[in-house]
């Protein structure tokens, strides 16, 4: 084998061999950016903290969740923004100045939380919204969503387009078309 060759397999196999450790470097800490988003958006230390210890419950509890910034998360079926502290309306805090709203083929829900439910893939979704809140059905007309208790049996359903309230604390799981 010829001596570039041999250099040249030796740097690739550096690489494959450093690659990993200086991008799980680079990316050591996503919390540490979202640490700083939250400060950036004016929420105290603790406050960030709390937000965080939010939403790792749910990348806990949903192991294909992951979190996109401080406060939004993407969950099976669309995504979630929390409602950060002393925010009025809830507002992904990556993008401030941008009104929530719901795009047209989504279920959107509030809960009494004031988290932001978006939901814009069809399937069967587990649910954890908290009290009372709103929804819009904005999917094509006539597209039929659906709320489940706990044991999987239909609660109610929605018919596109459409809005309105509902108590969410009794709702486990989500079929939004």
């Amino acid at each position: 084998m010829s001596p570039r060759r041999i250099l040249a397999m030796m740097t690739a196999t550096a690489a494959l061999v450093a690659g990993p450790v200086l991008s799980a470097h680079a990316s050591a800490s996503p919390q540490s950016a979202f640490s700083e988003q939250a400060r950036a958006a004016g929420l105290t230390a603790a406050q960030a903290a709390g937000l965080q210890r939010r939403a790792d419950a749910i990348l806990a509890s949903d192991p294909r969740a992951r979190q996109i910034s401080a406060n939004k998360l993407a969950i099976a079926g669309g995504e979630l923004v929390l409602k950060a502290p002393g925010q009025t309306e809830t507002r992904d805090l990556a993008a401030p100045g941008q009104a929530l709203a719901c795009a047209s083929g989504h279920l959107c829900i509030r809960d009494g939380q004031g988290s932001n439910y978006d939901y814009y893939y069809c399937g069967y979704y587990d649910f954890n919204g908290i009290g009372d809140g709103t929804f819009n059905n904005n999917q094509s007309t006539g597209t039929r969503a659906r709320f489940y208790n706990q044991n999987g049996s239909e609660r109610w359903s929605n018919v596109a387009k459409d809005t309105g309230t509902a108590s969410w604390t009794p709702v486990y799981h989500i079929r939004p078309c």
